[in-house]
């Protein structure tokens, strides 16, 4: 009969502290300490007669292994584990060197973000690994992770039940311990997305007097936390409105809620990307119940922006212009709602994906229907939004050449080419209303001066379909920039207005004569 080992938290039911052989269970802990403590706990909690084995990573760190008190095994293995991702790799058959595992509790603590430089792909494949061989030899795997940031982790790793007996993550608020479980499986049963706060009572983390050993209770639906902000100044509209200073604070207790309003405020463009992370992983670890919204305090959000928090997996994103009246309407229309949307594991292929040309200004003929061509097959963009493709002929007398020194594209993204006389522009995540708007933004003189037709392709169909004419153009006929002016420099002292570019006047102070010198 296989051997059933503990958890070093006391205080758990059994469907959340036993770790019978055949499995692997990962545990993410926000600080180092913490994780320390978990291992002796964990140790002190087995039989006498257990087997156990620690391996630590990095030197010197399996000090910190002792035993609390007379209790736990009469013998404990103590391994060390180089810090390096092939030996990560290969530890499980260089443990068979040295240790028999059948029918052993093998204790993993990684050193303190240890785990930041593996792919979620890698880790899965690790994971995958591990849990075959835990399996095979009949022994548990428990492996702690020390992480400043947990959440990459728990995304990355929420969907892998099939190959994950649990996944949690301790997190230290203060003088409490909030204890959270994504899932967790063993011969009592299965539980998941439940949260307990712990608090330490001598050597060992306790439930606090007042709380049930019950699942957590889902009736949160009405209740809304909000940044204080959203409300312009006014306060609670109820006993269910929560408001808070801070996206972060609002963040940690909206880690808690399971079905709860959580609404977010964006007051510049530098907080999207920080934004987005914390979308991403509320939705990822707290299901598809959770309404998430983002109130615009300022016109800084971009349609890139936009995209990128709804793909995170925000339900709405409120405008900024929207009056408080509006904004209300607006929360109300998404109560009742379930989340329907696939959010990508990773947060890093949203940002990617979102932002996918990193060019600007003039590219050569393949590079452009590279680019071009790739952003079309990009299948986490909204379709027949990822730009405008634009193919412009100068005015006779004017080579197109010449045209492309006119051509001063603001915004990454916006790229150009030239061939078979013609200059061809894409606007990346232009919408078709606003081309003659972004056409002023770009050529300082009148468009109708320099250019005598033009052709447009919006939707994702037609563009795809020019770059595949684009592509099969005859090298010959495509052209280059003129040498002087390939790298021009911008013209400085310049404006834009709603019409186009106007030079700014530059002030110059003459130098006043040195005191004591009569004028001449």
């Amino acid at each position: 009969m296989d051997p059933v080992f503990y958890l070093g938290i006391n205080a758990l039911w059994d469907e959340l502290r036993l770790l019978p052989a055949g499995g692997l269970w990962w545990v993410n802990i926000d600080r180092y300490e913490d994780a320390i403590k978990l291992v002796n706990r964990t140790v002190a909690s087995q039989n006498e007669s257990a087997k156990v084995a620690v391996i630590t990573t990095g030197e010197m760190q399996h000090q910190h292994i002792k035993l609390e008190g007379d209790h736990g095994p009469k013998r404990l293995f103590l391994f060390s584990l180089p810090h390096d991702s092939k030996a990560f790799d290969g530890l499980t058959q260089d443990l068979l060197c040295s240790l028999n595992p059948h029918h052993c509790m093998i204790i993993i603590l990684c050193n303190e973000n240890g785990l930041q430089n593996i792919s979620a792909t890698h880790l899965r494949r690790w994971v995958k690994d591990a849990n075959a061989w835990a399996k095979y030899h009949h022994c548990t795997l428990l492996l702690l992770n020390p992480s400043l940031d947990p959440d990459p982790y728990i995304s990355a790793l929420a969907n892998q039940y099939a190959l994950l007996s649990g996944l949690t993550t301790l997190r230290y608020e203060g003088d409490t311990w909030l204890y959270d479980v994504a899932f967790w499986f063993n011969q009592k049963g299965v539980s998941a997305r439940q949260q307990l706060r712990l608090i330490e009572a001598g050597q060992r983390w306790t439930l606090p007097p007042q709380q049930e050993i019950a699942p957590q209770s889902r009736n949160d639906e009405r209740r809304v936390l909000s940044h204080l902000s959203v409300l312009e100044g006014a306060p609670p509209l109820s006993e269910n409105w929560s408001l808070f200073d801070s996206n972060d604070a609002l963040f940690t207790e909206a880690r808690q809620a399971q079905a709860a309003t959580v609404i977010f405020a964006l007051s510049s463009n530098s907080q999207v990307e920080s934004v987005a992370r914390q979308i991403h992983a509320l939705r990822r670890q707290r299901g598809s119940a959770m309404k998430i919204i983002v109130r615009e305090s300022q016109g800084s959000v971009r349609a890139t922006d936009e995209r990128l928090l709804l793909g995170c997996g925000a339900n709405i994103v409120i405008p900024w212009n929207a009056p408080l009246s509006r904004c209300l309407t607006l929360i109300e229309s998404v109560q009742g709602q379930t989340f329907s949307r696939q959010v990508p594991q990773e947060i890093a292929i949203l940002l990617e994906s979102m932002q996918p040309l990193k060019l600007r200004g003039y590219q050569p003929w393949e590079t452009f229907c590279d680019s071009v061509g790739a952003l079309m097959n990009n299948t986490l963009l909204p379709k027949d939004g990822k730009g405008v493709l634009v193919a412009l002929r100068p005015v006779p007398g004017i080579r197109i050449e010449q045209a492309l020194t006119l051509c001063r594209p603001p915004r990454a993204g916006d790229i150009v080419t030239l061939g078979e006389n013609r200059l061809v522009l894409f606007l990346s995540f232009c919408r078709i209303p606003d081309l003659d708007t972004a056409l002023k933004h770009i050529f300082p003189l009148p468009v109708a001066d320099i250019f005598s037709n033009r052709m447009v392709w919006y939707e994702d169909a037609q563009i795809a379909a020019e770059i595949v004419q684009m592509r099969a153009m005859q090298p010959e006929k495509w052209s280059k920039p003129l040498k002087m002016t390939a790298d021009a420099a911008p013209v400085a002292s310049q404006r834009h207005d709603d019409n186009a570019r106007r030079r700014v006047p530059t002030l110059i102070t003459l130098l006043s004569e040195p005191e004591g010198e009569p004028r001449r």
